[in-house]
């Protein structure tokens, strides 16, 4: 089925059948203390943080549990 145009499509009032699918990402944190604090409000009891960030200036921290 070819695109339809925009007003056609409106009076027929169809839904846009492609839509962009992503990856979730992971939740990350700019401070330790910040990523702590989630952790603990979440629940979760054994858990590690690991530093994403690409450069060294820069904090990307992800708590990981396990």
């Amino acid at each position: 089925m070819g695109k339809l145009h925009t007003r056609q499509a409106r009076k027929l009032r169809m839904a846009k059948v492609k839509g962009r699918h992503r990856k979730t990402r992971p939740k990350t944190f700019k401070t330790e203390e910040s990523a702590k604090k989630y952790a603990e409000t979440k629940g979760i009891k054994n858990y590690k943080f690991v530093d994403l960030a690409i450069s060294p200036n820069k904090n990307k921290i992800k708590v990981v549990s396990g």
